[in-house]
């Protein structure tokens, strides 16, 4: 089974003061286990570290530890699934398509991906955003 994975599910289990931190952190293990093949978006691991080291805990997450939680959460675990120009195109059209503005770009973006590698399962804690920007995967859309 191919599991895909949402920033805000890798950001949420790997910090244990995360308000989902408990329904976050099984997944995380899972990935560790090899079972299923668990997939982010390579830009996934750029939109953690921006988030850890931005997120409102304390005390703050600095950089240096903010990298080693991506390396030992995100990189060790999941297989990245690089971005094109024209899923960038298409995440762009989408958008534009139903007419919604900023940052859902990157949610996008993130189903583009999950899409290319035909995910069974889609985690997200955003999950409405995700099924308005991707009917036909609306199914395979869910929270941990």
């Amino acid at each position: 089974m191919k599991i895909f994975c949402d920033t805000s599910v890798l950001v949420a289990g790997s910090v244990r003061r995360h308000p989902h931190f408990n329904r976050a952190q099984p997944v995380l293990a899972a990935a560790g286990s090899k079972k299923n093949e668990y997939l982010i978006s390579a830009h996934s691991v750029a939109e953690v570290y921006s988030v850890l080291t931005n997120l409102p805990v304390q005390p703050k997450i600095v950089p240096a530890e903010a990298q080693m939680i991506v390396e030992a959460n995100v990189l060790k675990l999941f297989r990245r699934v690089t971005v094109t120009a024209r899923m960038y195109e298409n995440a762009v059209m989408r958008c534009a398509e139903l007419g919604l503005p900023g940052g859902v770009i990157y949610d996008a973006l993130l189903l583009e991906c999950a899409r290319s590698v035909s995910a069974d399962r889609i985690y997200t804690f955003n999950i409405r955003d995700f099924q308005r920007l991707a009917p036909d995967l609306a199914s395979r859309v869910s929270a941990p």
